[in-house]
């Protein structure tokens, strides 16, 4: 791997809230797939790309998934981090990185799937770098602007965009990316992000493998059929 990361952590602490109509009683990243659950699909991807060692960072009936993916899955060693609270996306990085060995790991959010190859992300002198993804004819997310090296100018806002890029929820951070921050308890980590994205020197590599969020009911579907 160019960058050498074999640790990642995936959050799986969402509730689910728009899918409620479809799965009900199950973390988001659990919703069925045929006969597995989605969080399966990523775990299988992750040891497609040579991780050795997955923190799951869990709050919302986590039990249901430390039952069905054990202390090691794939081959892969599995650690959790529970929150007795939910401490939101930036809150859950911040205490899974306690059980990060390594200078450096991968995020990602345990309810979509982006088939990215992730040795070329690359932090250089940043403390973050971010796949994005490459959309046509979309409002659903906000886009991000980058310059010709790869740095990250701009965050939009969500508005219909015919040709944009956005940010696709797999990142490679350090793991000192908080320290200088006054950051604990709760907080979004794509707030933290956006506000400081310039301190950060934040990278971005920019991918048109498929991309997929299962967090709205038609999407999770379009996820069964093709599985």
């Amino acid at each position: 791997m160019i960058n050498g990361c074999q640790e990642a952590i995936v959050l799986c602490g969402g509730l689910g809230t728009r899918l409620r109509s479809v799965i009900s009683d199950v973390p988001k990243p659990m919703a069925p797939i045929k006969n597995k659950p989605f969080l399966a699909f990523v775990l299988e991807y992750l040891k497609s790309q040579n991780i050795t060692k997955v923190i799951l960072a869990v709050s919302y009936k986590y039990e249901i998934i430390q039952e069905y993916f054990g202390n090691s899955y794939l081959g892969m060693q599995i650690l959790y981090s529970i929150e007795k609270e939910p401490l939101g996306t930036g809150g859950a990085i911040l205490e899974a990185l306690n059980l990060i060995n390594n200078n450096s790991c991968y995020v990602l959010n345990g309810d979509t799937f982006f088939d990215v190859n992730l040795s070329y992300l690359n932090l250089k002198d940043g403390k973050i770098c971010v796949a994005l993804k490459h959309m046509v004819n979309f409002d659903r997310y906000g886009s991000v602007d980058i310059d010709k090296d790869g740095n990250i100018i701009t965050f939009n806002e969500k508005k219909f965009i015919p040709d944009g890029l956005i940010n696709g929820g797999i990142y490679l951070i350090s793991k000192d990316i908080f320290t200088p921050y006054k950051v604990n308890g709760k907080f979004s980590f794509e707030e933290f992000f956006q506000v400081n994205f310039l301190s950060l020197r934040a990278k971005a590599c920019v991918f048109d493998d498929y991309f997929i969020d299962i967090g709205i009911p038609q999407d999770y579907q379009m996820f069964i059929d093709i599985n």
